[in-house]
């Protein structure tokens, strides 16, 4: 079947991460914080997180994206927020887990979405994904109207670090460094685009709580190692009860880990359901370094949070 009309598109996905590093053989392009998204965009607009959850019901502003484009496509995009007109992770994963129109209305009026277009996957009833990327950046740029709604990532040759540096300044997430002549494999891990992040981020299973002072609340954090749930410390900077609460859990008799990780005597422990980000400090340490929890997200399954996985 023709991948437009399928709809079932796995985004391409990155398998490393290094430091900053300058060459002739990639382009470099700020990577934003937000929720990775498929849009196929025809005579009207059908965009779809990584999971193939329909997005537009909960992000009804970007409706009229489909007439921002010159003809039939598929693009791959960041779907994102902005606050103070730098992407805020927090707003656009509180969208998202929305149901209620009216709230969802009252959020699209205060922090209106909108995407940031880095691939093209499909023009003008053709699979474009096979061939290379600056190939695909030319039919993109030469597709998209850019407005309030859509705008095209803007990348750079050849000068990595100078580009991570700039976006440092800015307490921007990091950069995307790739291959100019990579192809786009659907759903495959590639090492052909490398992450050069500022800060570390890791998605987890919430496997715990433990009541704080001062209203606090501190998160017991997990990850999978194959089947078996391994204990990744804790994390309180940004975690609220009502935050908490407002997801939904079930209460476990006993520790998913099949022990008691010390420190964890008083912990109430969950049923691994719920999937947050936690941002770090790089460590090679079996706990996170200066952690602060930047929301949960149900774009992403328990078992997808892998020890040493790319996110």
């Amino acid at each position: 079947m023709d991948i437009f009309d399928s709809k079932n598109i796995s985004p391409m996905l990155i398998s490393e991460m290094m430091e900053p590093f300058d060459s002739e053989d990639y382009i470099y392009e700020i990577k934003f914080d937000g929720i990775r998204s498929i849009s196929y965009l025809d005579k009207d607009t059908d965009t779809r997180n990584k999971r193939n959850k329909l997005m537009t019901p909960i992000f009804p502003e970007l409706a009229d994206l489909y007439q921002q484009v010159k003809d039939k496509c598929i693009l791959d995009h960041e779907l994102v927020v902005l606050k103070n007109g730098v992407p805020d992770f927090y707003e656009v994963q509180k969208r998202a887990l929305m149901s209620n129109p009216f709230k969802i209305k009252l959020a699209a009026e205060r922090y209106p979405a909108s995407i940031i277009a880095y691939d093209i996957l499909y023009y003008n009833n053709k699979d474009i994904t096979m061939l290379p990327l600056l190939e695909r950046k030319k039919y993109l740029e030469d597709t998209v109207i850019e407005n309030n709604l859509i705008a095209i990532s803007r990348y750079v040759e050849n000068n990595g670090i100078q580009l991570f540096e700039l976006v440092k300044q800015q307490n921007l997430e990091g950069i995307v460094a790739k291959k100019r002549q990579s192809l786009y494999w659907q759903g495959k891990k590639t090492k052909d685009w490398i992450k050069c992040k500022i800060m570390a981020t890791d998605d987890c299973v919430i496997c715990g709580y433990i009541p704080k002072e001062n209203n606090m609340t501190s998160l017991v954090l997990g990850q999978y190692d194959g089947n078996d749930v391994v204990y990744r410390g804790h994390v309180t900077l940004g975690v609220s009860m009502r935050l908490l609460q407002q997801q939904g859990f079930t209460v476990a008799k006993e520790s998913p880990f099949e022990y008691i990780p010390k420190g964890n005597e008083e912990a109430t422990w969950m049923e691994p359901t719920l999937v947050g980000i936690v941002e770090s400090m790089p460590t090679e340490k079996e706990a996170f370094r200066q952690p602060t929890f930047k929301g949960f997200r149900d774009d992403k399954s328990p078992r997808d949070c892998q020890i040493n996985n790319i996110n």
